[in-house]
């Protein structure tokens, strides 16, 4: 319970601004806390969690991802990389791992998510995270509804394409999927990076949602933006995700790679093989 009003404070304290009251605004933030993950234990929680496998496969991106403790694990100490502990998702060069839907892929890594264990309709998901340096990573932290896509909304907290100044927040539905316009990039002050360990979060209300980094406001959308475009899709519960992609649709747009992989350079595979592809994520917090 300490660990988790610890978090929590910080958590307040940076979306506030303040330190006024913070030990009252922590019990209180307890209470209303729907889901808290702090990685701690020695594997992950399947009753929290499930893990993506080989029969999935989206956007072109250029790994598969599996379910084993290469791809997702705990770790703790020195390996946490300034925290007590963290899960990773990693990934691997694994060349001619698997032919699916007639595509050779040579990659592995991890996608985890909360679909049917843990669903929520409004609050803030917040989640601290350190992502890796090189052009053409694609992790992300988002949210989908438990029906169709687009139909049932998607909320992206952050997604990075390997651009280390800045990381992108969004909102897809029908009419406003695909290339949506509901969309807007968030760049880093000076001397800081998405190597480092920040907190990407989402006020979600009936009314729209304010995206924030660190708790800085950096987006906000409202019911009647979204209505713009097409129907209102978040008003249904919705479940978590972090993923850690290779390539695809989203890195290709923005470094048009084209070889060895699309949307990964050479560069990049070479900090995969030297096992450099990880994504740390300190803890996951929902609350109402």
């Amino acid at each position: 319970m300490k660990k988790i009003i610890n978090h929590l404070l910080l958590w307040l304290m940076l979306s506030s601004g303040a330190l006024i009251n913070a030990q009252d605004q922590g019990s209180k933030a307890v209470a209303d806390t729907i889901f808290f993950e702090d990685f701690s234990g020695s594997e992950l929680d399947r009753e929290k969690w499930n893990v993506m496998g080989t029969d999935f496969w989206v956007n072109n991106e250029q790994q598969i991802y599996i379910d084993s403790t290469a791809t997702v694990f705990m770790v703790e100490g020195a390996d946490a990389k300034g925290v007590d502990n963290a899960l990773v998702l990693k990934a691997h060069y694994s060349p001619n791992y698997i032919n699916y839907k007639g595509n050779d892929f040579d990659f592995i890594s991890g996608r985890i998510n909360t679909r049917d264990k843990v669903m929520f309709t409004y609050g803030t998901a917040a989640a601290r995270m350190k992502l890796p340096k090189g052009a053409g990573y694609w992790p992300a932290f988002w949210a989908l509804g438990g029906g169709d896509w687009p139909d049932t909304g998607e909320i992206d907290i952050m997604e990075y394409v390997g651009e280390t100044d800045w990381i992108g927040v969004a909102l897809h539905g029908p009419g406003y999927s695909g290339e949506t316009p509901l969309v807007n990039k968030y760049f880093f002050p000076e001397g800081e990076d998405v190597t480092d360990w920040h907190i990407y979060s989402v006020d979600w209300s009936p009314e729209g949602f304010d995206f924030r980094v660190d708790g800085r406001l950096i987006y906000r959308v409202t019911k009647p933006m979204v209505e713009h475009y097409g129907k209102w899709a978040f008003d249904n519960p919705k479940f978590l995700i972090l993923n850690l992609a290779l390539g695809g649709a989203y890195p290709f747009k923005t470094n048009g790679v084209e070889e060895p992989y699309n949307g990964l350079p050479a560069s990049t595979v070479d900090l995969i093989k030297q096992g450099k592809a990880e994504v740390l994520v300190d803890w996951v917090l929902i609350t109402k």
